[in-house]
């Protein structure tokens, strides 16, 4: 169905990419789960809707013409929350369409580095600043893409925004040379975001590109492993 996505736009309800996106992992995971647990749940028919959003997704919410994965399914705007697909195992950040959305986004949704949700009307007046969340997001991607030097870079510039406390703002003004945090502060999801790209980093820098999807959980087993295999070397 319809819904006014993750940013709460007030601009009508739309099909938006990253709600079918969450769709499909609520599936994929209890899917996942009921697998391993042997629990008792309509696997085939979370399998078949499953399937079916992830071809939309595919197939109306990649825009060729963009080279970019967008805010709305048969869309054309840009928005920073497709960053999510390689973070939930869609695809591999290495899979060349999320490479091209993560240009496209770094082409024109960045201001200073930092990133920023979406250009579109949200039905609201005045702008707002880069969102740190986004920002994080673009750590995730790169480093899970192999490209640790980018996403190191990236990562320590947004920690030069951090106050005194090291605590951070929802948003940040890309432009003030005081380093300016605007919007909720502190911002939860902020911080989680950022330990989240210090640990993407981390795995990352160990073990290089993600070249298959993977889920969060998956990661941590083969980074587990890997880590084992040299203890034991």
């Amino acid at each position: 169905q319809r819904d006014s996505g993750i940013w709460e736009v007030r601009g009508g309800p739309r099909h938006y990419v990253y709600s079918k996106l969450m769709c499909w992992t609520a599936l994929d995971r209890g899917v996942k789960l009921a697998q391993e647990l042997h629990l008792p749940a309509p696997l085939e028919r979370w399998q078949t809707v499953r399937d079916e959003i992830r071809q939309a997704i595919l197939n109306r919410g990649f825009n060729p013409k963009v080279g970019a994965f967008v805010q709305a399914l048969d869309g054309h705007e840009l928005d920073a929350s497709v960053l999510a697909i390689p973070r939930v195992g869609f695809l591999p950040a290495t899979d060349q369409r999320v490479q091209s959305t993560i240009e496209a986004i770094r082409l024109n949704l960045t201001r200073n580095g930092l990133v920023e949700r979406y250009h579109t009307d949200d039905g609201l007046p005045g702008s707002e600043g880069t969102f740190a969340l986004c920002s994080f997001w673009m750590v995730d991607a790169l480093a899970q893409s192999g490209r640790v030097d980018e996403a190191r870079k990236l990562f320590e510039h947004l920690l030069g925004y951090t106050n005194e406390l090291g605590l951070l703002s929802e948003e940040i003004d890309p432009l003030s040379s005081s380093n300016r945090l605007l919007g909720n502060f502190p911002q939860g999801f902020s911080h989680m975001a950022l330990i989240g790209s210090a640990v993407n980093l981390s795995r990352a820098a160990m073990h290089g590109a993600e070249k298959e999807a993977l889920t969060e959980p998956e990661r941590a087993s083969r980074a587990g492993e890997a880590v084992a295999d040299e203890a034991m070397d």
